[in-house]
């Protein structure tokens, strides 16, 4: 036996990737619906998406024949408060809706409460440089608490602070598109900034989160990070790769910038110079499980130092572009539960591939099916030596808007058509279909 019997499986997107009804029913404009023109290939946006705002039923029913165990999905934020201070209840009423019909199909709910579109108005207070976003961001939690924490037990605070403070606050490739000179003080002071606001607004969520949810709250937050795998099983090897994925340098690419403070009350020496008194007691909040998303590990990309790792030629590459790296979710589930003693879900993995439908209607992936069954390999053998693994995550539920990438690289269980939205199961959902099944044991 590896995974437990009440395992997670299940599959996970975000509102701005697939809802669509970017300005219906009292929604509010999100950074990536004011800011992102010019800035996605072929013009592509999330204004109609994958139409999961007005097909979500359908949508739960495919998830259901899969045999998803859970869901997760982000709330989008200008579509609960479109204006500050303001609530829009139609907003709420298609969360709630939602949730209802995951539960009705048998799938729990897995909430992200920030997954990268923040709304326009805070954006213009100065978004997450601004020195009230935490409070704003507290107080759209409890919002959302109130409204779901009845249906809903797994919360997260944030998906990727590392991604969308370095795309969207230093490299301007994501929404809201700014810049700054990489290795420049100004860069390092940017970040420290950013770091100190998110992690408030994490703390600051966390507390009212746990203090108003109806159900009993597992929190969480949504983490992706440097990763490097050691050479071979020599403990000196393993050290040499603990000690450079959990490096204690100014980088807010690095697992231990975000959760050293979170879950040690510790951080790096000038995060801690720019904390007030009681900053540290509010970001050093108890949580019930760490959310991971992975889909490599760095040692076949550029090293710490901005040197290429000399991957071997002709390694296998995903349509982003990534190293494909089976044994990443074994070393970096051991290292995160040794480091910080909790439960881990798995709440990203997955790979773009050329998808298309072929002469018989149906869109074979084996690739897909290939790299999933690479990874899940690692993962059972975590569990299996008796690290607490909780789920695994798909990403995609189906195929959407890969951000600045627009629709061409496809990471979907569910092939969509963005021409007439219809949606497919492609083969690597019924695959994934029996794994569920056997509870991973076929692997």
């Amino acid at each position: 036996m590896s995974f437990s019997t009440d395992f997670l499986w299940g599959a996970a997107s975000a509102a701005y990737q697939i809802e669509g009804a970017w300005n219906e029913d009292g929604k509010g404009p999100s950074i990536w619906d004011a800011l992102s023109d010019g800035h996605i290939v072929h013009g592509d946006s999330g204004r109609t998406a994958c139409d999961h705002y007005h097909r979500f039923r359908e949508d739960v029913a495919l998830m259901k024949r899969i045999g998803l165990k859970a869901y997760r999905f982000s709330i989008s934020w200008p579509r609960v408060i479109p204006a500050e201070g303001k609530v829009n209840e139609k907003g709420l009423q298609f969360y709630q809706e939602l949730v209802q019909a995951l539960l009705d199909a048998g799938i729990t709910p897995l909430v992200t409460l920030y997954h990268w579109d923040l709304p326009l108005w805070a954006h213009e207070k100065g978004g997450w440089l601004s020195e009230t976003i935490s409070d704003d961001f507290a107080a759209y939690a409890r919002v959302v608490v109130e409204a779901l924490s009845d249906r809903v037990s797994y919360w997260m605070t944030f998906n990727e602070g590392t991604s969308f403070i370095g795309e969207g606050y230093l490299h301007g490739t994501h929404a809201p598109f700014e810049r700054v000179p990489a290795g420049s003080e100004a860069e390092a002071e940017k970040v420290l900034r950013l770091s100190k606001n998110l992690l408030l607004a994490h703390g600051k969520a966390s507390r009212v989160i746990r203090e108003n949810a109806k159900l009993p709250p597992q929190i969480g937050i949504a983490t992706d990070s440097t990763l490097f795998l050691p050479e071979s099983e020599d403990e000196a090897d393993i050290q040499k790769a603990r000690e450079r994925t959990f490096a204690g340098r100014l980088n807010h690419y690095y697992l231990n910038w975000w959760l050293d403070p979170i879950l040690r009350g510790e951080a790096h020496p000038r995060l801690r110079a720019i904390l007030s008194d009681g900053d540290m007691d509010c970001i050093h909040q108890p949580l019930d499980f760490l959310g991971w998303n992975c889909y490599l590990a760095n040692n076949y990309n550029d090293g710490p130092d901005g040197k290429p790792e000399k991957p071997w030629p002709g390694m296998p590459r995903t349509n982003m572009g990534w190293a494909v790296t089976p044994d990443a979710l074994y070393w970096g589930v051991r290292f995160i539960c040794e480091r910080y003693q909790l439960p881990v879900i798995i709440t990203e993995n997955g790979v773009a591939i050329i998808d298309f439908k072929m002469d018989d209607g149906c869109v074979h992936d084996p690739q897909r099916i290939q790299f999933m069954k690479w990874y899940l390999h690692g993962l059972k053998r975590a569990a299996e030596e008796g690290y607490p693994v909780r789920g695994y995550m798909v990403w995609s539920i189906m195929d959407n808007l890969e951000w600045a990438h627009g629709f061409d690289k496809r990471f979907g269980l569910i092939y969509v058509d963005f021409l007439t939205q219809e949606r497919r199961l492609k083969d690597s959902a019924l695959w994934y279909a029996d794994v569920i099944q056997t509870n991973g044991e076929g692997l």
